[in-house]
């Protein structure tokens, strides 16, 4: 196993671990971004405001893209294990 190949499949797995955290912390991004406002204009500190909004936020998102989400690890998965012969040569 040559480094391209090793570089290859690193890039690979940041890619697909960048694309199944992105809808959750985009999504946290967001609600924690109109929650910071909304405190901002009314003065409440209140931190329960910010952490349940976030949590059903992120389970809807969960819900939502699970499927999506599992199977492109599954498909990931597959393929690197396909791969393996490959790349043990």
């Amino acid at each position: 196993m040559d480094a391209d190949t090793i570089v290859s499949l690193v890039h690979d797995m940041l890619w697909v671990t960048l694309k199944l955290a992105a809808p959750a912390l985009l999504s946290i991004l967001l609600i924690g971004l109109l929650i910071a406002v909304f405190q901002a204009a009314t003065q409440i500190n209140e931190m329960t405001l910010s952490f349940v909004p976030k949590l059903i936020v992120v389970a809807l998102v969960l819900v939502l893209a699970g499927h999506w989400m599992l199977r492109l690890i599954t498909d990931y998965t597959l393929e690197l294990f396909t791969h393996i012969p490959a790349l043990i040569d």
